[in-house]
């Protein structure tokens, strides 16, 4: 149509001009000529693989016209192009009042798609910015009925209530609310400035309560570090006492033991200085008892390796006798020594009790 009317113009302008002389003939045949070309351009409709176009002729709606090339009655029809992928669209910043009265701002973006373009053609006259207006509604519907924290913390609740609200309405209009996003919640300038001590406040307290369990857990490693060495202070001082219980102990099985070895010998001794004593005298008879007599003669034949066969006695020591032995813990203690017995603090004081009970022995 656009050519035709160029076309008739140019002509016009060299008839004016002079340069094409004035012929009823010529421009009935330019005139047809503009008139077919502006009829075959309209009567064509090109589509793209993406749209769908709703075709109506002198007003009246004929059809959809799916992607590709169509001829339509040219100079009468109309088409109305729908973009059949997803599209997006702002929602204007709204204004709302929250469920406790704290006023805040907020936008979102919602993706649609026309489904039936032919419900969308006749139901609504402009799909677009009827779901906006219908969007902006809802948002501020959702904001006021939650309160300021739910708003900043729970999108997607908000996002899916916008959501459904939009699907009932835009079905009927052929169009499909694909996703509702909320952008931002943005409370007041004081609401914000009350939030952010509250934050301080909060992060502030969980400071202190963080400084009082590291003070509490360094008192609690401090006191087991203070039980764990009196523990073991307390236990080498009970294995110093068992160790010189132990030394107490060895003491007197060597000093019983020095007792027993040397006790016979010391009576013959003290035999032999009687007599000594005897002798000085002027008598020149002795009695002696037949005990002193056998002594002399066992340590005579011990001092001199006689008595041939060797059958005879030598000079040992006495054996204590078992009630002396178990009185005094003797076999008790030579396990000891010999580190056979444990060492504890009970076997300790039984020694020192042995030890006096020999004494008095």
């Amino acid at each position: 149509m656009v050519v035709s009317v160029l076309a008739l113009l140019a002509v016009g302008a060299a008839v004016a001009l002079g340069v094409v002389e004035f012929d009823p003939l010529l421009v009935a045949g330019v005139a047809l000529l503009l008139v077919a070309i502006a009829a075959i351009t309209s009567a064509v409709e090109i589509v793209e693989a993406y749209e769908k176009r709703a075709l109506t002729v002198l007003g009246d709606y004929r059809k959809l016209l799916e992607p590709g090339i169509h001829v339509v009655p040219p100079f009468v029809s109309r088409t109305y192009r729908y973009d059949m992928r997803t599209q997006t669209f702002d929602v204007p910043r709204q204004e709302a009042i929250t469920r406790d009265n704290s006023p805040v701002t907020a936008d979102a973006v919602v993706y649609i798609k026309v489904m039936d373009a032919k419900r969308a053609f006749l139901e609504v006259e402009d799909y677009k910015r009827a779901t906006s207006n219908l969007a902006q509604t809802t948002l501020r519907a959702a904001i006021g009925d939650m309160e300021l924290d739910e708003t900043l913390s729970q999108r997607t609740r908000i996002n899916g209530k916008i959501r459904r609200d939009l699907e009932g309405p835009t079905d009927e209009w052929g169009i499909r609310v694909e996703a509702v996003e909320v952008r931002e919640v943005t409370p007041s300038q004081g609401v914000k400035s009350a939030m952010e001590q509250q934050t301080a406040a909060e992060r502030k307290r969980r400071a202190m309560i963080l400084e009082a369990q590291g003070e509490r857990r360094s008192a609690i490693e401090r006191a087991e570090g203070d039980k764990q060495s009196n523990i073991i202070r307390a236990q080498g001082e009970k294995q110093s006492q068992i160790l010189e219980a132990q030394g107490d102990a060895v003491s007197t099985v060597l000093r019983a033991k020095s007792a027993e070895s040397m006790g016979e010998r010391a009576v013959i001794e003290r035999g032999m200085e009687t007599l000594e004593e005897i002798g000085k005298g002027e008598s020149t008879t002795f009695v002696l008892p037949q005990e002193l007599t056998s002594l002399l003669g066992r340590y005579g034949r011990h001092l001199t390796g006689g008595d041939a066969d060797g059958a005879g006695p030598t000079l040992d020591s006495l054996e204590f006798d078992a009630e002396t032995r178990e009185m005094l813990g003797l076999d008790d203690i030579a396990e000891l020594a010999a580190g056979n017995g444990d060492a504890d603090a009970d076997l300790a004081v039984e020694t020192g009790d042995a030890e006096r009970d020999g004494d008095e022995e």
